[in-house]
């Protein structure tokens, strides 16, 4: 009987490592396949030369990780030091420079190669958009629908049956019955007549004000068909590249046409899978190239700029009212938000759309619930936590002593009303 339970013991504990091992692994690959985007995607892919060589293999051509690791680190100081393959690899690509990582971390680095060495592509091809709809939020709706109408019945039901209680006494004390009530001079049916008009007046006026200026789902027709799907999906392009104000000011701006033609001076045409508007119109893709040609004055086929360029009308999706405050930096580098939160999957969107309703309500219930990562307080470490917070130095004491399991942005005050207000 002992044996048994030994056994028994021993094949809970080898389940229990072996799920540890199985959801590690996966929250491995996603962030590394994070960090892969954010850092690595706009110079390379794991199957395909774009800037850079395609990074899958990359453990067998380098198998010395400490070398592998430096070279990300700072690639201009291996290249100093003589190293062979790198000086090759640097000269092979018309010695580009690279950008070098010192802020990545040993362990970030290894979930970077962990993804790449473990990439395998798209599983299929989709011939359609992919513009999907946001996850609906928990309505309750119809249950408050449901349990109004029980109570309305209810109340009605007490008032026949006090009704045909008072004439049942009225009977037994012989008083003779009142002569009937005109239906439009019955008080009982003009006040709940009234009440109910009132009520559905006042639910409407309210959704009516609550939506004013509100314009979630809101997905116009640009002047080029731009889609994200395969610049940031398909080719994984980090939004940064484009967006780069996001990081170190309040707007994230649309690039100009000379951040697009950086690329499309040398992609003319396009080879991959089709696309298609949400009415089910298909897209030339290479028409839309030749659109952007035509408001930068490019001339694919000689190879230069011929004619002055124009601004291109593209039309403004997301907006906020002018007395709020709304700071991407705030947001992308000092909090580390992801811009699929605010933004949706723009990577699986083709024309964008506003995915979020933006309101007032929604952003606050973001900062109740988002936790502030301070971190370990080790300065030696680079990316432990985020160092903007350390000057709410009572939190991490807190959080030190264990007097708090975590801190919300509603604790540092996002939630104070002249923090988005002016």
């Amino acid at each position: 009987m002992a044996g048994l339970n030994s056994a028994g013991k021993a094949i809970s504990l080898l389940l229990f490592l072996l799920i540890t091992f199985c959801f590690s692994s996966s929250a491995d690959a996603q962030d590394g396949k994070v960090l892969f985007q954010t850092n690595c995607a706009q110079c390379h892919n794991p199957l395909k030369v774009v800037t850079g060589p395609a990074l899958k293999g990359v453990t067998q051509r380098v198998p010395d990780r400490k070398l592998l690791h430096d070279w990300i680190h700072n690639n201009q100081k291996v290249l100093a030091s003589g190293n062979v393959y790198f000086n090759n690899l640097y000269n092979s690509y018309g010695r580009a420079p690279m950008n070098v990582f010192p802020n990545l971390s040993d362990a970030e680095i290894e979930a970077i190669l962990r993804y790449v060495e473990s990439y395998e592509g798209p599983a299929e091809a989709r011939n359609t958009s992919l513009n999907s709809s946001p996850q609906p939020l928990e309505e309750h709706t119809l249950l408050y629908g449901v349990i109004t109408v029980i109570l309305a019945i209810f109340s009605l039901g007490l008032y026949f049956m006090t009704k045909n209680l008072r004439r049942l006494a009225d009977e037994k004390r012989n008083i003779p019955e009142a002569p009937p009530v005109p239906f439009y001079r019955n008080k009982f049916y003009i006040a709940l007549i009234a009440i109910i008009a009132f009520l559905l007046a006042g639910y409407f006026i309210t959704q009516w004000g609550i939506g004013l200026g509100r314009q979630q789902g809101y997905q116009p027709q640009q002047p080029i068909f731009f889609s994200h799907r395969v610049h940031a999906g398909l080719q994984q392009i980090s939004c940064l590249l484009c967006h780069g104000n996001a990081w170190e000011s309040k707007a994230a701006t649309v690039p100009s046409p000379n951040v697009c033609m950086n690329c499309h001076a040398a992609i003319t045409d396009y080879h991959g899978e089709r696309l298609i508007r949400p009415d089910g119109v298909r897209v030339d893709p290479n028409e839309e190239i030749h659109k952007l040609y035509s408001y930068t004055g490019y001339d694919p086929e000689q190879g230069k700029y011929t004619k002055p360029g124009k601004p291109i009308e593209w039309v403004r999706i997301h907006n906020l009212p002018d007395h709020v405050f709304f700071s991407h930096a705030q947001h992308v580098r000092a909090g580390k938000i992801q811009c699929q939160t605010c933004h949706g999957n723009i990577q699986e969107m083709d024309e964008v759309k506003q995915f979020a309703p933006l309101s007032m309500g929604w952003c606050i219930n973001c900062h109740r619930t988002t936790k502030v990562n301070f971190g370990s307080g080790d300065s030696t470490q680079p990316n432990d936590g985020n160092k903007f917070y350390t000057q709410y130095k009572k939190f991490a004491i807190d959080l030190h002593r264990h007097e708090k399991d975590s801190v919300t942005v509603e604790d540092i005050g996002g939630t104070d009303c002249q923090k988005c207000h002016y």
